[in-house]
């Protein structure tokens, strides 16, 4: 089932997220975040885009949400999506179903152009995008750097009217 974030999902939602923290470069963030700081982060982008929980049984397995790409003005009809899938949980379709719906979702808050900002190499999130239209249009060699390495990020970006030349 996948469904709006609630206030209780700050917890679980944690406990997805952190995992990727401390475990892998997907996310350059290095300390766990606390259920304190997510629930003030789920408010900030709720308060004007989608954030999606996918739950079985009772249980969040994953969970999905677009964010202001900037905040200069000028980019107002550009976000960015993030998708996290509980570790062990992965390759079962949850991350093709909520980036699905996240997809419409960003169809009625007219964003024109969504982003990807993914840590590279990482197979499972660019090919989820580019199965969905996302088209690598840059990389930046080096930028990040964690666990004693740098780390690349590449931008794939889904135009909603029309494609780049």
């Amino acid at each position: 089932m996948i469904r709006p974030v609630a206030p209780e999902d700050a917890a679980a939602v944690c406990g997805i997220y952190n995992y990727y923290i401390e475990n892998t470069a997907v996310t350059f963030e290095e300390e766990p975040v606390s259920v304190s700081v997510m629930e003030s982060r789920i408010n900030g982008v709720t308060a004007k885009y989608p954030w999606l929980i996918y739950e079985e049984a009772g249980e969040v397995l994953g969970y999905a949400y677009i964010h202001a790409w900037h905040e200069r003005p000028a980019y107002r009809f550009t976000a960015e999506d993030s998708i996290y899938i509980k570790h062990g949980k992965t390759g079962r379709g949850a991350g093709k179903a909520l980036l699905a719906r996240l997809l419409e979702e960003a169809r009625k808050q007219d964003v024109h152009v969504l982003m990807a900002v993914i840590a590279v190499p990482n197979e499972a999130s660019t090919g989820l995008h580019e199965k969905f239209g996302f088209r690598q249009v840059g990389c930046f060699p080096g930028v990040g750097y964690k666990f004693g390495r740098r780390l690349d990020v590449g931008y794939w970006e889904l135009m909603r009217d029309r494609p780049c030349n």
